[in-house]
């Protein structure tokens, strides 16, 4: 059995380490901390935040703190961008990437493609050199001297210097934009962090003509047009009588594609899936995330008890894209 003396200092050990670590990034702030600060105030986007693994968990940690701070953010997760969830982005927008070495493959073709949009790219790295950092606008230096891992190796000193950074961004962002005591309390109505949202999915849908969709017997090159006019990242299909039929997402479309598979002379009936996920829009906007993040999507079709289709929500609809909901995601 270990000796409690020895557990003790093992804590301790780690404590004073990671304490350090975040002491020692008060001489590597610079000029760019500002820039990155004077970028995302003069934005009329959101702040896109990506990364995976415990990047990604930090990432997440970040999105809520902004969101519930007063600047709108979202978390994409790497994999899932390449799959769709890149329609979410504007050239209004701007990429905070997280990645300690700079040097993790799954963020590069997402930058690349960021790049492709027009919105601009910070970089939260200790790879100062990395290709992470050559490719971004603004680079954040979150470095550390050692992981307060025994064999250096498990994200800790790292992460908890990064998160840091992240709180240090969201409050310097606070302070800039005058975010008061009154606007967290319109931001978290019952006047703490985690209360659930009272909205409905009504309140946040979005309807008529802005709705992706094309009729059953629709060719499938009308469908994928129409994907890329309203750039949400799916079409919905639906009867004359405006039944909800099925979805084709750009995931679909680009693992098609992979697999040579020609929409010359297919109809969208051939390749959608049937009977999508759907809500009605009389639940809240808390539950409706919920779902979301138990069944790993990020959006809903809207329909009544009929089946029929009254419009749709995202995700970052609820986060406030287009209003005033806005949501702390440390549920």
């Amino acid at each position: 059995m270990i000796k409690k003396q020895n557990i003790m200092k093992r804590a301790k050990d780690v404590l004073k380490i990671e304490a350090q670590s975040i002491l020692q990034l008060i001489d590597k702030l610079d000029s760019n901390f500002s820039r990155a600060v004077n970028l995302i105030c003069k934005s009329k986007g959101r702040v896109i935040i990506t990364g995976i693994g415990k990047s990604g968990l930090i990432g997440r940690k970040i999105v809520a703190t902004l969101t519930s701070t007063g600047t709108p953010a979202l978390f994409l997760h790497p994999v899932e961008g390449l799959h769709g969830d890149l329609g979410i982005v504007t050239k209004e927008d701007i990429l905070l990437a997280i990645s300690y070495s700079g040097e993790t493959r799954e963020l590069v073709p997402v930058i690349n493609s960021i790049r492709h949009i027009g919105a601009p790219v910070i970089a939260f790295t200790g790879g100062l050199a990395s290709t992470l950092a050559r490719a971004s606008d603004i680079v954040i230096d979150v470095s550390v001297e050692k992981e307060a891992c025994p064999f250096n190796l498990v994200p800790t000193s790292s992460s908890t210097a990064t998160l840091a950074i992240g709180d240090a961004l969201a409050i310097a962002l606070l302070a800039e934009k005058q975010f008061k005591e009154k606007d967290f309390y319109k931001f978290h109505p019952g006047g703490n962090l985690g209360v659930r949202l009272r909205e409905t999915v009504g309140d946040a849908m979005i309807t008529g003509k802005k709705i992706p969709k094309v009729l059953t017997g629709a060719s499938a090159q009308k469908a994928i047009e129409e994907i890329n006019r309203k750039n949400v990242g799916f079409v919905l299909i639906t009867d004359k009588k405006n039944k909800l039929l099925g979805i084709l997402t750009d995931g679909d479309v680009r693992r098609m594609v992979g697999k040579g598979i020609s929409f010359r002379e297919k109809t969208v009936d051939e390749i959608m899936t049937a009977n999508p996920r759907t809500i009605e829009e009389n639940i809240s906007l808390a539950q409706a995330m919920e779902m979301m993040q138990k069944r790993e999507i990020t959006s809903f079709a809207v329909v009544d008890r009929k089946k029929e289709l009254k419009g749709y929500v995202h995700l970052h609809d609820i986060l406030g894209r287009g209003g005033s909901v806005n949501i702390s995601l440390n549920q």
